[in-house]
């Protein structure tokens, strides 16, 4: 007998989106999310293109859906081990890692956080803010847990502290916890990985991490964003300063036979919509997008760019520019380029700089691929052997994929192909 549940691995829009669509069908979904919460990278984002709608105001409504349904159990800070069996009986071993808070009684006051003396970068603010060992992954989380940190409590390393549990009134906070193993059956699996950030350190030409104002394009969306680390103002790095000329240079790291030879496919668009923030942010400021070739293949999104010249001071140059420079008497960015139309070397000077790097599988694909025994491709995303027979399949039986862990593909295509995965399961389901 075919057991009435699925596993779905990846918290971010698309494992939502499957986990809502299954648990509607009357489908137990256990939803497995290695970070603190669910929400994924949409939730680091400010707006969405090419409407500008804040991608909080989408996100939220379904992360509470999410974590409110019957049919859904959120397993959030975990990480599958193996899965046994066959389609139809699988059996998957999961490990939820102690948050070192009793999540039952935790009320998400944030006085720990408060008094916490310890302080590190914020990744979720793509290392442009602080944090403390105990935190919240960000403001909006589900579940509206607390986290302590190992890697960095105090207590937790030998160290005289304990402020945290001190100040918590609701006597939360537990240093003895342990992890926790859960065997779940189930019947089918999604995978929903989503993406990674490509590292552009190596890539030493564009200057990112010795020119202050050379920023990566996430680094700048949480700037813009109201509960960034500069509560949505704009300023340079180096001196605070509102800047007046913006560029942006694209496929960095992609399209590139040294590092990513494919199209991360949002970069273009995703450029495009931070130009239009930022003229928002700041009038008089204007913008300049360096590109290859724009990729603008979704509906409204031609007539997006289009806007972004007429209304939003967006100039757009194709070219590939060679190097990043810097002009050490006002900390000024410059790019040297050729522009490819009119065939001239030009060098120009910019307020701030920013990098849209190359997408790329999540880091933990190769790890997860080797517990479902599924197989990979070249770049590091789900192969799919029976190809359009089967658009979400793997390579093995009743494991499927689906949103960015399969192909590069924005919000809109990782949200429908979701809901075509969770279909797909849910005809496996039914049959077996």
């Amino acid at each position: 007998m075919t057991r009435k549940a699925a596993l779905v691995i990846g918290g971010g829009i698309a494992g939502i989106q499957a986990s809502i669509d299954l648990a509607n069908m009357g489908i137990q979904v256990y939803l497995v999310e290695k970070n603190p919460s669910i929400g994924g990278r949409m939730a680091q984002l400010d707006k969405t293109f090419p409407t500008n709608d804040c991608a909080m105001c989408i996100l939220a409504p379904k992360m509470i859906e999410c974590a409110n349904h019957e049919n859904i159990r959120l397993l959030t800070y975990s990480e599958l081990d193996e899965l046994t069996g066959d389609a139809g009986r699988f059996k998957a071993k999961i490990t939820k890692k102690a948050r070192f808070i009793e999540e039952d009684k935790c009320v998400g006051c944030g006085e720990c956080a408060e008094k916490c003396p310890t302080k590190v970068n914020d990744d979720f603010n793509a290392g442009l803010g602080k944090r403390k060992a105990i935190y919240k992954f960000f403001p909006q989380a589900v579940p509206s847990t607390y986290v302590i940190d190992p890697d960095y409590c105090r207590t937790l390393n030998g160290k005289k502290c304990g402020v945290c549990e001190k100040i918590c009134k609701a006597k939360a906070v537990n240093y003895e916890q342990k992890d926790e193993v859960l065997t779940i059956e189930i019947g089918a699996v999604i995978l929903a990985s989503g993406f990674d950030l490509y590292n552009v350190a190596p890539l030493t030409e564009y200057g990112w991490g010795k020119i202050k104002n050379v920023l990566t394009a996430m680094q700048f969306e949480r700037m813009i964003c109201a509960s960034g680390p500069t509560g949505g103002h704009l300023k340079r790095p180096s001196d605070d300063k509102e800047p007046e000329r913006l560029a942006f240079i694209q496929c960095v790291g992609s399209r590139d036979i040294r590092h990513k030879r494919y199209c991360s496919a949002v970069c273009c668009m995703h450029a495009t919509k931070e130009a239009i923030l930022a003229h928002e942010h700041c009038p008089g400021l204007s913008s300049t997008i360096f590109y290859m070739d724009m990729r603008a293949v979704g509906k409204g999104f031609q007539e997006y760019v289009q806007r972004a010249k007429d209304q939003y001071a967006v100039e757009y140059i194709r070219a590939r520019p060679g190097r990043v420079t810097e002009n050490e008497e006002n900390q000024n960015p410059v790019i040297h380029y050729e522009d490819t139309v009119n065939r001239e070397f030009r060098a120009e000077e910019f307020d701030m700089v920013i990098l849209s790097q190359a997408l790329v599988p999540a880091e933990s694909n190769r790890s997860i691929a080797e517990k479902l025994n599924i197989g990979l491709d070249e770049f590091g995303f789900v192969s799919n052997p029976q190809g359009m027979a089967n658009p979400f399949g793997t390579s093995r039986a009743g494991v499927f994929g689906c949103g960015f862990c399969q192909s590069p593909m924005d919000v809109p295509d990782s949200v429908v192909r979701a809901s075509a995965a969770a279909s797909k399961v849910a005809e496996v389901l039914a049959s077996a």
